[in-house]
């Protein structure tokens, strides 16, 4: 890299490229150096940096590049210019500062919206084995994706029955589907619009039978999907698939 420096002609050079100019006026401000002034950039440096591209520029080919845990996003690390341009995760590795901005913000309107909902998760006792467990990172890319919050309710371990292609339907554990699905009144069901989290729309029909005196809910008409999916007995449904299962805003 150059440096800031004044020849005896009182010319300047820019930090990046030394282009030269006899006039301060013709330099913007860049990054702060340890000195406590600003790198002076000319122009097209100056517009490279602004637009938050100066690494990806001209250190290309240098060390320090690590991925952003959450978007993928190349991210240049342990450099002077981008220091300001992501964080360090307690669990390792970095994050860029557009992810974290927005987890923040999808964060914050999660606990809002969530403060002003009844705590239905905590009035219906679900089955250990039901349990949401996606990561607070998975949740976060699903509510980024559809710009809202997505709040998982409950997931489940896909049986044989489950994955069964002829019969193309899926079991809903009885408390989940009486605490977060529609009302039903009547064994037949009705159509049930989905959308999946890819953000394609499936109708399926949602209805009961009687088994041993109880309710068992079932979704029907799953074969285009569960193809789509290529669901297997093992694999998780719910949370990481079908939007019915999640409490969104």
């Amino acid at each position: 890299m150059g440096s800031t420096s004044t020849s005896s002609s009182s010319k300047i050079s820019c930090f990046q490229c030394e282009e030269t100019s006899s006039s301060f006026d013709h330099f913007r401000n860049g990054w702060r150096l340890r000195s406590g002034e600003f790198a002076q950039l000319c122009p097209r440096c100056a517009s490279i940096y602004e637009e938050g591209k100066f690494c990806e520029a001209f250190h290309s080919n240098d060390d320090g590049w690590r991925d952003c845990e959450s978007c993928g996003k190349l991210v240049h690390c342990g450099c002077i210019v981008s220091f300001n341009a992501y964080l360090l995760l307690d669990f390792g590795g970095v994050i860029c500062m557009e992810c974290s901005r927005i987890n923040f913000a999808l964060a914050r309107s999660r606990c809002l919206f969530l403060e002003g909902q009844p705590d239905i998760t905590r009035q219906t006792v679900i089955e250990p084995q039901y349990r949401p467990r996606s990561s607070e990172m998975e949740v976060q890319q699903i509510s980024r994706n559809f710009e809202c919050v997505v709040t998982p309710l409950f997931e489940k371990l896909l049986s044989a029955t489950d994955a069964d292609l002829k019969l193309a339907r899926l079991i809903i554990p009885k408390k989940c589907a009486e605490a977060f699905f529609p009302d039903i009144s009547e064994p037949r069901g009705f159509l049930l619009k989905i959308q999946d989290t890819e953000g394609k729309d499936w109708d399926f029909n949602y209805r009961y039978w009687i088994n041993g005196g109880s309710k068992m809910y079932i979704l029907e008409g799953l074969r285009d999907f569960m193809i789509s999916k290529r669901w297997q007995a093992g694999d998780t449904g719910g949370t990481h698939q079908l939007l019915p299962t999640l409490g969104v805003s």
